[in-house]
């Protein structure tokens, strides 16, 4: 299990990251979807560093399983939001998200099988 782990969330923090810099760097899909489901420009800063934190817990977690376990909950809710999120928006694109919300659920299923 620890090695199914390890591939998970080594795979979800690298995406975590690279959403993270998108975010940062104001790219236009990002900033365009974002305006879409009504989330303020003012808000990507924190929403970039919660992705951020999500990564090196991620990793942190392979040496340290009570972090690992407190970073996959947290991105496991961060990606339910973005659901709920497109939801309350109407917006049925929302298949990264709940995608990422799927992976992120079984990393905190390994973690705690590991």
């Amino acid at each position: 299990m620890f090695i199914a782990y390890a591939v998970v969330a080594g795979l979800l923090a690298l995406v975590l990251l690279a959403s993270a810099t998108f975010t940062l760097q104001r790219n236009p899909a990002i900033t365009a979807n974002m305006e879409k489901v009504g989330v303020p420009h003012s808000w990507l800063p924190r929403l970039a560093a919660l992705k951020v934190a999500g990564a090196i817990g991620l990793v942190a977690g392979l040496w340290l399983t009570p972090l690992g376990i407190a970073a996959a909950v947290g991105v496991t809710l961060y990606f339910i939001g973005a659901v709920l999120t497109h939801l309350r928006a109407k917006d049925y694109e929302l298949a990264p998200a709940a995608v990422l919300a799927v992976v992120a659920a079984a990393a905190l299923t390994l973690r705690a099988a590991a």
